[in-house]
């Protein structure tokens, strides 16, 4: 696929020159007059904004090709004009195989950016973190409890615990049912968000907090599984954003404790935070184990808060690139602009992170001839092919991935969702294709196999490395992760206006065309940097989204 060239007109736009669809950018009727080049016609059918609709006949099972690549095939013969549809086309992509490399890369002009910096904390393995957390950890599921005993005990008391904002919605619904009030009172009665006055100051000025990472794994499961929560696991220990953690052990679980520390020092060799391993079946009883891991815990936190923010270059920054609750403009507004993002990031020497494998069916090719040699294009078009084949097995495939809300606003194929998805990794070479939970060690842009699962995918960019996740959603969704700051870019403006309380910077001036790609990415970085600055502070992590969903590894779309 070359580079997508958008051209702009008041109600539709095609994205690629050699596409036969193009895109709505708002309602439009049947019968509507569309010019495109030297061509007019009338619209076939209604098109509802971020749909599709045909730019010449379509014979059946004639090809659908957006951005360049195929992403469908026609079930009918479709007129020009027509609206296409889950009961008009079906999904269809090329097949891949190793070609050619492609690696004439243009880089970005990055004089505006590169002596720019960001203050972050400095680890001993020369990574710089956006934040400095400290974990408390189980090892197994069994110890999730005990998990949430010390969650109860810290928080509160070290001024790290969220407002509650409704609470005081409780106490005037049970004052209405005590007064006798009749259900409509209730139903219809006035609720007011009061915040926690009560919230208190952060004992550690230098700590940005406490994370309680619970699951359900450990044990019970495949060894494979075991093992690879505790490469999982060990991502986030020797993560830039960490600044060291508890962990708490059964001690007959399959995630075995020495199997952790193994992973840790395979990510880094001369790791040296504070590390608190406690096993509950050597420590006895449960306030045993409790006292000792809040004094252990509390004298590390004092080391840990003497660390400071200091000046970083921007390739320190290691940028996660991740979508959810996608939509018809995603590929077109928000994931690109976030592609310039990468470029840049990539040309001053930092590292950006593409996953979600199942919504990249489509663009295997472009992906795999940009890779920098021929055994990372061979990992990759491997990892895509195994992958799909075991969701096969099951009765199901990549062609599943669509969810019914990215099919309403326009994404009817995969192949549709993962060639808009794919733009978010920009144009610059791969330089390195990782499995699940890899970490990334190389600069540049990397490849990790993950699925499309918004939270299981920003888990493992995460664990990877990633100190900040750039996330674009044209539907809404809340999602964060427990060290990372993830920011949440709207692909839309009416998203951005009824969901302001969770979406970040507001993509939708490049569809009403009031400004560029150009001047969306130029938004986008500047904020990234006040993030990693701790100088903004995103929706997600004020509400506390500290989302965390280890994969499983089996099939998950």
């Amino acid at each position: 696929m070359e580079n997508t060239t958008t051209h702009k007109v008041s109600t539709y736009l095609i994205i690629h020159p050699d596409d036969n669809v193009l895109v709505a950018l708002k309602d439009l009727k049947a019968g509507t007059l569309i010019q495109h080049n030297n061509d007019k016609f009338m619209l076939a059918t209604d098109v509802k904004a971020k749909h599709k609709f045909t730019l010449q006949n379509i014979d059946l099972n004639g090809a659908i090709t957006m951005y360049g690549v195929v992403v469908g095939v026609a079930l009918e013969p479709l007129a020009k004009g027509t609206a296409i549809t889950l009961q008009n086309i079906k999904h269809a992509s090329e097949d891949f195989s190793l070609g050619q490399r492609k690696l004439n890369w243009v880089k970005p002009d990055i004089t505006k950016w590169q002596n720019k910096t960001f203050n972050g904390y400095h680890r001993a393995d020369g990574s710089v973190g956006t934040a400095n957390y400290w974990l408390v950890i189980p090892l197994v599921f069994c110890e999730n409890r005990n998990v949430m005993v010390l969650k109860d005990a810290l928080l509160d008391k070290l001024g790290y615990k969220k407002p509650d904002l409704y609470e005081k919605n409780v106490d005037d619904l049970v004052a209405l049912y005590k007064a006798g009030k009749p259900i409509d009172d209730i139903l219809n009665a006035d609720l007011q968000i009061a915040p926690d006055q009560n919230a208190g100051t952060k004992l550690f000025s230098n700590l940005d907090g406490i994370k309680f990472l619970t699951h359900d794994l450990g044990c019970g499961g495949t060894r494979t599984d075991s093992d690879a929560l505790c490469g999982l696991l060990a991502g986030y220990i020797t993560h830039p954003n960490v600044a060291g953690a508890t962990i708490l052990s059964l001690g007959c679980q399959h995630a075995q404790a020495s199997i952790l520390v193994d992973q840790i020092n395979k990510r880094d060799t001369g790791f040296n935070k504070p590390l608190i391993i406690l096993e509950q079946q050597k420590e006895g009883t449960e306030s045993q184990l409790m006292q000792k891991a809040l004094k252990q815990t509390f004298a590390a936190l004092i080391e840990v808060n003497k660390i400071e923010r200091q000046p970083a270059p921007l390739s320190k920054l290691c940028i996660g690139l991740e979508c959810g609750g996608s939509d018809g403009f995603s590929g077109i507004s928000a994931n690109p602009a976030i592609g310039l993002v990468a470029d840049i990031i990539v040309a001053l020497g930092g590292s950006v992170i593409l996953a979600e494998f199942p919504e990249l069916c489509g663009v295997e090719q472009e992906l795999s001839d940009r890779c920098i040699d021929e055994p990372t294009a061979l990992k990759f078009n491997d990892l895509m092919r195994v992958y799909n084949q075991r969701a096969e097995e099951t009765g199901s495939g990549f062609y599943a991935n669509p969810s019914p809300g990215n099919i309403r606003d326009g994404l009817i194929t995969d192949a549709i969702k993962s060639a808009g998805a794919a733009k978010k990794a920009g144009s610059s070479p791969v330089v390195a294709v990782l499995d699940y939970p890899e970490k990334v060690t190389t600069p540049g842009l990397t490849l990790l196999c993950t699925p499309g699962n918004d939270v299981e995918s920003t888990t493992a960019e995460v664990a990877a490395g990633a100190n900040v996740v750039l996330f674009t959603t044209g539907l809404g969704t809340p999602t964060g992760n427990p060290v990372a700051p993830v920011v949440k870019l709207a692909t839309n403006t009416p998203l951005a206006k009824r969901m302001p309380d969770i979406i970040d910077i507001d993509c939708g001036n490049i569809i009403e065309g009031t400004e560029t790609l150009a001047q969306v990415a130029d938004r986008i970085l500047e904020h990234t940097i006040a993030v990693a600055s701790g100088q903004i502070i995103p929706k997600a992590v004020t509400l506390g989204q500290d989302d965390f969903i280890p994969w499983k590894r089996g099939v998950s779309l």
